[in-house]
């Protein structure tokens, strides 16, 4: 969906340069603070609280934008967490951010800025939403983070508390490039918490990447980067393997919403005269706390290599199996066929080949033969 231009631009103001003489009341503290919170992403809410107030508004959210798609956000309290989320999942493209985003404007701006009074008392997005959730007036920055990423800063109160003043506007525009080095530390701390994972993964002989959002490949190690492209394939949208089974699962894996990802191991089998390989995919939990963060999944490639068959308990685990799964995948993997493993189970031949093409279908693999191959290996190197 397209936004549509602002139908009669107002007189924008100009922020080319920060106000001279001092500070305004409150902003040097404020401005350490912001700095902090790059370093300590824990710190962002307290520090959108302060920056509510430093404005004359009940609340604040940052958020972290990649094209049109809003990547993640911290507010400055858990009540206004659920009206931003119902926020963007109503109004994804609002025209209050849309023409925010489009017009570049190197300092704050209100409402009235980039819609007319007209819209407002017609937009759903006011009338519908904001305005009786006791909101519906607000001032808001962007900054282009070094990544590529744009990040919105916005303060809002009520409509019947009227737009921000210029005075307002004024001190908030002080505050603005200390946001935009903010990103900048954000940024550049996240890259070497990124690069010293792989760094300290590759010494333990293991080829590792960390990927982000969707999969998109952030950082790998020499190791890995020695996969590609006969293995793995660095892709315009994420990392993605070559053997089309195991992409399959790859992909299901990092798309999975942040409340159900769980470790996952990939096999992916082996091509020509190289061995099977198995990719574990680690979600990153503390990424939900920055903003900022890019960093996703740590992915670790591990190759198969001759070991005793895993029991059924470490298959289970490994492969997201259910028990039934798992005990008959061990049975084979020891050398039953389906129709002994079966009775050894005590279940029908039937049932042990419906629970064998579930197996294949959550480890890749097609045949009993490639399944033996596979566990027979699945450990990590010790």
């Amino acid at each position: 969906m397209s936004i549509p231009p602002h139908p009669m631009p107002s007189v924008i103001r100009s922020a080319a340069a920060e106000a001279a003489g001092a500070l305004p009341a409150g902003a040097a503290g404020l401005i350490d603070r912001i700095y902090e919170a790059a370093a300590v992403p824990e710190l962002w809410r307290q520090v959108l609280a302060d920056l509510a107030r430093f404005a004359g508004a009940p609340q604040a959210v940052m958020v972290v934008t990649s094209g049109t798609h809003f990547r993640g956000w911290v507010t400055s309290s858990p009540e206004f967490d659920e009206l931003v989320l119902t926020h963007f999942e109503r109004f994804p493209d609002n025209v209050r951010f849309g023409r925010l985003l489009g017009m570049r404007h190197p300092g704050f701006l209100t409402d009235l800025d980039v819609v007319s009074a007209e819209e407002v008392a017609a937009l759903p997005l006011y009338q519908d939403f904001l305005i009786p959730a006791g909101y519906g007036a607000g001032t808001a920055t962007v900054v282009l983070a070094p990544s590529g990423d744009s990040v919105i800063v916005h303060c809002e109160r009520s409509r019947a508390a009227g737009d921000f003043g210029p005075d307002t506007i004024a001190d908030l525009d002080t505050l603005r490039p200390h946001l935009a080095r903010a990103s900048l530390l954000s940024a550049r701390l996240e890259m070497e918490r990124v690069t010293t994972t792989t760094q300290t993964l590759e010494a333990l002989g293991l080829p590792a990447a960390v990927l982000g959002s969707g999969g998109r490949l952030i950082g790998a190690n020499p190791s890995l980067v020695a996969m590609m492209p006969h293995t793995l394939s660095d892709q315009p949208t994420r990392l993605a393997a070559v053997d089309p089974a195991a992409d399959k699962l790859l992909r299901e894996a990092v798309e999975r919403p942040a409340e159900e990802r769980s470790v996952r191991s990939i096999p992916i089998a082996a091509r020509e005269e190289r061995p099977p390989v198995i990719l574990h995919l680690v979600p990153i939990r503390g990424a939900a706390h920055d903003v900022f963060a890019r960093a996703r999944f740590v992915l670790v490639a591990t190759p198969v290599v001759a070991r005793d068959v895993p029991g059924a308990e470490v298959v289970q685990g490994l492969f997201d199996l259910t028990p039934a799964e798992a005990r008959l995948a061990a049975l084979i993997a020891a050398g039953d066929a389906p129709i002994p493993a079966a009775a050894k189970l005590g279940i029908t031949p039937n049932t042990a080949r419906t629970v064998l093409k579930r197996v294949f279908q959550k480890t890749g693999v097609s045949r009993q033969a490639e399944l033996v191959g596979l566990l027979a290996g699945t450990a990590l190197p010790r």
